[in-house]
């Protein structure tokens, strides 16, 4: 790992506007050469985040559209990719969250490239990955973002209810593995059944794959020394039914998210890019359903190779742009230290918090 990275950086006016962030996010572009990244007929994820519903903060289908465009010219194959969320909403399974895309305008018609889910129909289409972490030997990531070729993560960093900062290592820790990864990270012990809301319509017994779920008292059961964890029945539930701990504390759980973004770029170290969009950051992840004002000025695109110096940066900046030097995640959740994620993946190999921080503009030389 180099000992340190380059992140580049374009700044944005305090109140952008879409059409301002689109043409700050080509200016950056222009500076960077898709070519020796991604080659010809690569197959490359876009990881994004549509926003749930009501949500109308999240990185927009217009900026989207520019880095498909960019991916094109090394004659790379683009495609869009998200995973099911755990709990139950607009993004729970693939059907729903194909149809809230589309809504949101991320459709190929639209952007220039398809939308593929990364971990299939209800989130368990998943590949076991082999990582060299303190927590894990191996991670759970959705299959498709682990049989790309190549991943560009477009990330629109917030505050976290739980982390902190959402930011790059989420988007990749959470939003790139599967249910079960995403199982790991949050739950602290196996799921259980709420029996007066349970109609046991037998879906989780026909599904789990441990025949841990058996009938009592006219509704289903867990038996908790069978089950694996899975997330099988979590993702079959039609009723929500089953309930999880997600109460995991907050150092643990960015540690977890670490682990999990390391798995998610195992395979492709030299065929990945990040770009953070500092732009109508919220309190809350786009993960709310509702419309959430922005917390701070806004400050700028980042785009780095290496994912922990794009998310050092941002903290760095935003606290910068703050007369009380405080960053996104001590604004955001002032009891929460989100440096915990950005420390233990440097600790496990996955990047580096030493950058350099080098000044795009439209016209003239980049600007160390």
């Amino acid at each position: 790992m180099l000992k340190s990275a380059e992140v580049y950086f374009v700044p944005l006016p305090p109140q952008s506007s879409c059409a301002e962030q689109v043409e700050a996010l080509k200016a950056l572009l222009a500076k960077i050469d898709p070519s020796p990244i991604f080659a010809p007929s690569d197959m490359v994820a876009v990881k994004l985040h549509v926003g749930e519903l009501h949500n109308d903060s999240h990185v927009k289908p217009a900026l989207i559209k520019e880095i498909v465009a960019w991916l094109k010219t090394s004659e790379a194959l683009p495609f869009l990719t998200e995973t099911a969320t755990l709990y139950k909403g607009e993004r729970s399974d693939a059907v729903r969250h194909l149809l809230h895309a589309f809504r949101h305008g991320f459709t190929a018609e639209a952007v220039g490239a398809p939308f593929i889910m990364a971990d299939g129909l209800l989130g368990n289409t998943e590949l076991e990955v082999a990582i060299p972490g303190l927590i894990y030997q191996s991670v759970f990531i959705a299959r498709e973002a682990v049989l790309a070729d190549g991943l560009v993560a477009v990330s629109h960093p917030t505050g976290h209810i739980q982390t902190g900062l959402g930011a790059c290592l989420k988007n990749l820790g959470m939003g790139l593995a599967s249910r079960l990864g995403k199982l790991r990270q949050h739950s602290t012990i196996n799921p259980t059944v709420k029996a007066d809301v349970c109609t046991f319509c037998r879906a989780c017994l026909k599904w789990c794959p441990e025949d841990a779920i058996i009938e009592r008292d006219g509704r289903a059961f867990i038996i908790e020394a069978n089950c694996t964890g899975c997330g099988e029945c979590l993702a079959v539930c039609k009723f929500d039914a089953i309930a999880y701990n997600f109460e995991t504390e907050s150092v643990e759980l960015q540690k977890r998210v670490a682990e999990h973004a390391l798995g998610a770029i195992a395979n492709k170290r030299n065929k990945s890019l990040f770009i953070n969009v500092l732009a109508e950051m919220s309190k809350d992840c786009d993960c709310f359903a509702t419309s959430q004002p922005r917390i701070m000025s806004d400050v700028g695109i980042l785009l780095a190779r290496d994912p922990v110096a794009i998310d050092q940066a941002t903290l760095d900046l935003t606290a910068a742009s703050n007369a009380d030097q405080r960053d996104l995640g001590r604004k955001s959740y002032p009891t929460l230290d989100p440096s915990v994620q950005l420390a233990h993946a440097e600790l496990i190999g996955l990047g580096t918090r030493e950058y350099k921080l080098i000044k795009v503009t439209s016209k003239g030389p980049l600007t160390p």
